[in-house]
C-alpha cells in the first residue's frame, strides 16, 4: 500500500466493476464469441457478417452520435440492429432479434469467476460504510452474485454520462447524502477512476493488480490518495 496524498474519513466506498473486483478480460471474450454467434443464427442472411462486420457498424454508428459512447449497451443494441437491417431484416424484426441477441450478450457477460477475497472484502466493508457500484459497463452484481453488498449500483447511460465524467460520482455523493471528501473511489483505471474521481471532488485509490508503476504510465494525470494491489488492503483504511 502506497499513500501519495492524505485521507480523510473514509464514510463511502463507491467501486468499479470490471478489472476492479474481478479479471474482465476472458468474461468478455467469451461474450463477444457467444453474442456474434446468436447474431448470426438469428437469421440465414446473416451468417455472413463478420466482427469486422459489426465492428464497423459500431464505429460508424459512434461517428455519428458520439454521445451514444456513454451508454455501452444500447451501442450495442443499436449496432445489432443495424446488422440485421443491412442484411434485409424488416424493422419489427431488427427489433426483435437486437433484443434476442442482447439477452444472449447479457447472460455471458456477468458470467464472471468472482475471487473469493472479493466476496470476503467488500462483506468486511459493507459492515462499516456503505459501499455503491459504479460502471461504464454492463455487467449485471445481481447475476454475479454481489449486488448484496452494494446499496445501489450506477451505470453510465441510465444515471449519467460515463466515467470520467462526474455525474454519477456526484449522484452517488446525492443518494448517500456523504460530501465528495469523504468517499473512496476504487478503481483500476488512472483515467476514468482515479482521474474522473478526484475531478468529482472524492478521494481515489487506485488498485494495481499488473504490477505497474505510478511514475511511468502515460494516463497517470492525477496521483490517486492510495494505491494498492489487492482488494482486501482496503480493509486496514477502515
Amino acid at each position: 500500500m502506497k499513500f501519495y496524498r492524505p485521507l480523510s474519513a473514509i464514510k463511502a466506498l463507491t467501486f468499479d466493476l470490471d478489472d476492479t473486483l474481478y479479471d474482465n478480460h476472458p468474461v468478455i471474450r467469451r461474450t463477444a464469441l457467444e453474442s456474434h454467434a446468436a447474431l448470426q443464427a438469428y437469421h440465414p442472411a446473416l451468417r455472413s457478417v463478420t466482427p469486422q462486420d459489426y465492428q464497423r457498424l459500431r464505429d460508424d454508428l459512434l461517428l455519428r452520435e458520439p454521445e451514444i459512447y456513454h451508454d455501452v449497451s444500447e451501442w450495442r443494441r443499436r449496432s445489432v440492429e443495424l446488422a440485421m437491417l443491412n442484411a434485409g431484416l424488416s424493422a419489427a424484426e431488427a427489433t426483435a432479434g437486437a433484443a434476442e441477441v442482447m439477452d444472449v450478450f447479457h447472460h455471458w457477460r456477468s458470467q464472471v469467476e468472482m475471487p473469493e477475497e472479493t466476496h470476503q472484502t467488500l462483506k468486511a466493508l459493507a459492515e462499516k460504510v456503505p459501499l455503491v457500484a459504479i460502471t461504464n459497463g454492463n455487467a449485471s452484481p445481481e447475476k454475479m452474485g454481489i449486488a448484496a453488498y452494494f446499496r445501489f449500483t450506477l451505470r453510465a447511460g441510465p444515471d449519467g454520462r460515463a466515467k470520467p465524467w462526474q455525474d454519477m460520482y456526484q449522484l452517488a455523493a446525492q443518494r448517500l447524502a456523504i460530501a465528495p471528501q469523504h468517499i473512496l473511489h476504487v478503481g483500476d483505471d488512472l483515467t476514468t477512476d482515479v482521474a474522473g474521481a478526484l475531478r468529482g471532488g472524492l478521494q481515489a485509490c487506485w488498485i494495481n493488480l499488473r504490477q505497474g508503476n505510478l511514475m511511468h504510465i502515460p494516463d497517470a494525470r492525477l496521483l490517486p490518495h492510495v494505491e494498492i494491489s489487492r482488494l482486501a488492503s482496503l480493509t486496514s483504511l477502515l
